[in-house]
């Protein structure tokens, strides 16, 4: 058990350093964000053929009509979310789109509410309205590094359209429990091909070496790989610690955006990323506020009331 919730962490904390180097990736490319989903796709579909295959996922029986059909969906609205995310890059810079991004949970929350009649507790309204507050703060900071105010905007909404397009692909992975994830994302990648190549390659194929290496390395590395490794330590830790590690990410693109472009965040900036992330680690969580004594939590009535 100690050494699985060793090799976990290291995996996880492994895909999520991957996961927060992308943003540099996709803008050194220089390519459109149409065209750089599009060889992600087929790149990230060629090295999970091969994975499947060496894993037996290609075996009659493992998947249903209904299930292949889910997981078709899940593609669509994982291909929408990595459109927008990329496009936000550019506009609002990775700092600022990735930040907005981690507003994943509550995207969730909203759905859940809205079509599934999930109860919004006190607690949840908290950590919602803390979220909402940094967002104002990153909203009406000052845009720097040379960010126009029109495109900063544009970048944030972009951002917030990404979190809620991965919040419909996360809601269609619950459905596909049971399924192998590996197959998933093959069918994903496979689906985003389908999905771009009428519209992609209008300014031509990359021309240098150091572009398709990167557009490889994005399909090969940053999906692939990183779905070998998230899927290995989400199989072997707590959910807990899974959660934990995944706060990685939005430092490793902190990080990334200031070493590679020298973008650094204004204060109200830094003040509304720390909000949001808080925010979302409460969430996560499941942090509840400090209670007067003898006063029921929400949990604590519907269970009474049960």
């Amino acid at each position: 058990m100690e050494k699985d919730i060793k090799t976990g962490s290291i995996e996880m904390t492994a895909a999520m350093l991957i996961s927060g180097t992308i943003g540099w990736f996709v803008l050194a490319s220089g390519q459109p964000v149409i065209d750089v989903v599009l060889w992600r796709c087929l790149f990230g579909a060629l090295t999970l053929i091969a994975i499947c295959a060496s894993l037996g996922h290609f075996r009659a029986g493992i998947l249903t009509w209904r299930l292949f059909a889910l997981a078709v969906l899940g593609g669509v609205a994982i291909v929408v979310n990595w459109l927008l995310l990329f496009a936000a890059y550019s506009r609002a810079s990775i700092s600022i789109a990735t930040m907005v991004y981690n507003t994943q949970p509550f995207m969730l929350l909203a759905i859940g509410a809205l079509f599934f009649k999930e109860k919004i507790t006190m607690t949840k309204l908290f950590w919602l309205g803390i979220a909402f507050a940094g967002m104002i703060a990153i909203v009406e900071a000052k845009p720097a590094g040379g960010f126009t105010g029109g495109d900063y905007l544009m970048g944030i909404a972009l951002a917030l359209g990404a979190a809620f397009f991965y919040a419909l692909a996360a809601l269609v992975a619950k459905r596909l429990k049971g399924t192998p994830p590996h197959l998933i994302a093959l069918i994903q990648v496979i689906t985003g091909l389908l999905m771009l190549a009428p519209f992609a390659g209008a300014s031509g194929l990359p021309t240098q070496a150091s572009q398709w290496a990167l557009l490889v390395t994005m399909g090969a590395v940053h999906t692939g790989l990183m779905y070998v490794l998230l899927y290995g330590a989400i199989q072997k830790l707590p959910t807990h610690l899974t959660g934990a590690l995944s706060f990685i990410y939005p430092v490793a693109a902190l990080a990334v955006d200031r070493i590679a472009f020298g973008h650094q965040l204004q204060p109200a900036q830094l003040l509304g990323s720390a909000a949001i992330l808080i925010a979302a680690a409460g969430m996560t969580f499941g942090w509840t506020l400090p209670r007067p004594a003898g006063h029921q939590t929400d949990e604590a009535v519907q269970r009474r009331n049960a």
